[in-house]
């Protein structure tokens, strides 16, 4: 009995092969189950629809492969879906006797044994959601040849459930083909244009019949050519925050081993006027209908209306065979880093409320342009929105990206009660035109005249707040202003627990200093109950981390009165237009 553990095996080796984009998941689900009752659960598996094995070398080692078989349970409840009893699961082996020699993982989590052409592993428990079954490391026999094929069927039994058996296939030697590397030019201009001629090569043992070509460039590059071989969507679902393009072209011909071959017009590869930091990935296989399915993804594609795009051989004659059948050489990708520059425009409000009420807060920036940004190879967050709520409020509601932290910043564990700042940050992407809503709202503790709490687009990092890609600083702050001056009964007012009105992006009040002119950095002080005060901290170099302008507590009580009974007054919030967009 050997244990393994191929729920191991599995999350290493299905991570690789989707990043090489080979898991075809429409084929490998097997045939549709027999009618079953409703309540026995069916469970299918999958795996590789076909593995190349390494043929079996003159001298040395033979080279092995991996198979790794998954087992579904597609119930989708969570708590109550999964199946809870031993199952046993029987690989027949007997077809690919000669073809392979096949050996238990040891990675493999279930109990395995082989017997035999039969190998049987038992396990307890299946998950909804796709799981490991098995994992087996094969290579070719002793004596096979190129082009030798078989199958093993796998089957699986328990008391309560029924498995949909399923195929997969093995087969001696194949096509290998490898993408070769361009040298593209990396550091661009906004406009500028290179080509890009794909070349790729078979250094397999058996010609492929047919190539899919996948070319995959983020938001801010552009294949101007629009194939009528190749079908293409935009903002790929499967890589959603890249904003990117997919192209899949489907080239026909005999593709033969020892050749390599290039496309017959170079593709145009055009950096943008919304460049920024860019990928561009290409990438060979043989074409199939089960691999152009996996490649889509279930997204819309639509063919393009132009040529033919056609690949030529650039060299014949005998090669050098290749040492393996290596699925992982078949792509290739390209960083671009374009000179290039976003403006990040900060926007605020004004509300109004009594004392007691409750008013609503439109907050955030846009992205003015020209350039996307995107992190996409850190995954790192683009920005930060830092926002210090007005004296005399604190907050009810907020994002759920947002968290508290303290009057200067800093890590706060509490994230329930009120704060005096929050930050929010963004995703890896934020696209030209674009950029970042975040709906406050905050409770009137106080009634003051024109508290107004700073809202800063600045870098992730509060030691150094500056957006490298901003040319324009100034306006990454603007103002949360709360009972401006004058909005006694002319900004939209909010009774008690009702919404308050949101205005024009705000400014900073007459009497507060310039925030052009104020110490990036600078933050406010912390009040009593969790609001802040102090002078406004946006900076010229876009590193305000700004606090409360200035405020004015109505003490008497007869102009409480008066700006109570003006605010109560107001039956109907009147909101401005709020942001910039």
């Amino acid at each position: 009995m050997t244990r393994s553990t191929p729920r191991t095996v599995l999350h290493r080796a299905v991570g690789s092969l989707a990043a090489a984009g080979l898991l075809a998941a429409a084929s490998l689900a097997g045939a549709t189950a027999p009618a079953q009752a409703a309540d026995t659960p069916v469970f299918t598996f999958g795996g590789p629809a076909e593995t190349a094995l390494h043929p079996y070398p003159e001298s040395g080692k033979p080279k092995s492969s991996k198979v790794a078989i998954t087992l579904y349970n597609p119930s989708e409840d969570e708590e109550n879906g999964g199946f809870d009893g031993y199952y046993s699961l029987t690989f027949d082996l007997s077809g690919v006797a000669g073809v392979a020699e096949v050996k238990i993982d040891g990675e493999a989590s279930p109990d395995c044994e082989i017997t035999g052409t039969k190998a049987v592993c038992e396990d307890w428990g299946v998950r909804p959601g796709s799981q490991s079954a098995a994992g087996f490391v094969v290579t070719a026999a002793d004596g096979s040849e190129n082009g030798d094929t078989g199958t093993i069927t796998v089957t699986g039994e328990a008391d309560g459930a029924t498995f949909t058996p399923f195929t997969t296939r093995l087969t001696v030697g194949g096509p290998d083909l490898v993408m070769e590397r361009l040298p593209f030019k990396t550091e661009l201009t906004p406009g500028e244009k290179q080509q890009a001629p794909i070349t790729f090569a078979n250094r397999g043992t058996r010609d492929a019949d047919g190539v899919l070509l996948t070319l995959r460039y983020s938001r801010g590059l552009d294949i101007p050519q629009r194939y009528s071989n190749c079908e293409y969507t935009v903002d790929d679902p499967g890589q959603p925050d890249f904003g990117s393009t997919t192209a899949l072209c489907s080239v026909e011909g005999a593709f033969e081993a020892g050749a390599t071959y290039t496309l017959a017009t170079p593709l145009t590869l055009e950096a943008t006027e919304r460049a920024y930091y860019d990928t561009f990935l290409y990438r060979i296989q043989e074409d199939s209908a089960a691999q152009r399915t996996a490649q889509r993804a279930g997204a819309a594609f639509e063919r393009g209306t132009g040529g033919v795009l056609k690949a030529v051989p650039v060299k014949k004659g005998p090669a050098a065979r290749s040492t393996d059948l290596d699925p992982y050489d078949n792509q290739q990708d390209v960083d671009f880093r374009t000179k290039n520059t976003a403006d990040f425009v900060a926007y605020g409000d004004d509300v109004a409320g009594p004392e007691g009420s409750t008013v609503k807060a439109d907050i955030g920036f846009r992205n003015e342009g020209p350039a996307w940004i995107g992190h996409i190879r850190s995954g790192e967050d683009v920005a930060t929105v830092d926002f210090t709520v007005p004296q005399g409020a604190s907050v009810t509601s907020k994002p759920e990206r947002c968290r508290a932290v303290t009057a200067d910043g800093k890590y706060r564990e509490d994230q329930t009660s009120p704060a005096p700042r929050y930050v929010c940050n963004t995703s890896m992407t934020v696209r030209d035109g674009s950029g970042l809503d975040l709906p406050f709202e905050l409770r009137v503790d106080k009634a003051m005249v024109g508290a107004s709490g700073a809202v800063t687009v600045r870098n992730t990092w509060l030691q150094n707040p500056k957006l490298p890609f901003d040319p324009k600083p100034g306006n990454n702050t603007a103002y949360l202003v709360l009972n401006g001056e004058g909005d006694g009964s002319d900004s939209g007012g909010a009774t008690e627990g009702g919404d308050g009105g949101s205005g024009e992006p705000s400014t900073p009040p007459t009497s507060s200093p310039d925030p052009e002119e104020s110490e990036s950095g600078t933050s406010g002080s912390t009040t009593s109950g969790g609001s802040s005060a102090g002078t406004a901290g946006g900076s010229g170099d876009g590193g305000g981390l700004a606090s409360t302008g200035s405020i004015a507590l109505i003490a008497s009580g007869t102009a409480a009165a008066a700006l109570a009974a003006g605010l109560v007054l107001f039956t109907a919030a009147r909101r401005r237009a709020a942001r910039h967009s």
